[in-house]
């Protein structure tokens, strides 16, 4: 992670290293003990964890996908961490079983200057849905 880039930057890089598919360069945005729940309400601890649950799905069913993030607001805690909330499309493809199609969701995420790189401390991404019927729902 470039050094004291701003804790904005972790969404850009977030959605570069997902949309390689670069499981390496996506642990690095995470501290070692990290936590992230992920939009299905999965919880791993730890970045070997993290991305243990990342890999299987960047080979299969998300091989073709692509991510945009889109940061809504930087809440500074102090000098070296903030909480990020970040808009995030996924772009699944025909790997999917379910074909072609997009997901919303919202990102929350903690993040923190250790050693002058901002990384992940805690995430947590949560799945738009009409709360009417529980269907997935897109921003727009």
């Amino acid at each position: 992670m470039e050094e004291d880039a701003g804790p904005a930057e972790v969404a850009t890089r977030f959605a570069e290293a997902w949309n390689r598919h670069d499981m390496v360069a996506f642990g690095e945005l995470f501290h070692a003990d990290a936590s992230f729940v992920n939009r299905f309400g999965t919880y791993w601890r730890g970045v070997e964890q993290i991305v243990a649950g990342h890999v299987p799905i960047h080979q299969t069913i998300y091989s073709d996908s692509t991510l945009i993030n889109e940061v809504a607001d930087v809440d500074p805690i102090s000098g070296d961490a903030a909480i990020l909330h970040i808009w995030s499309r996924l772009s699944a493809g025909a790997a999917h079983p379910a074909g072609p199609h997009q997901v919303d969701t919202m990102i929350l995420a903690v993040v923190t200057r250790r050693d002058g790189a901002w990384r992940i401390r805690a995430l947590e991404n949560v799945t738009l849905v009409n709360p009417r019927t529980g269907e997935p729902a897109l921003r727009d």
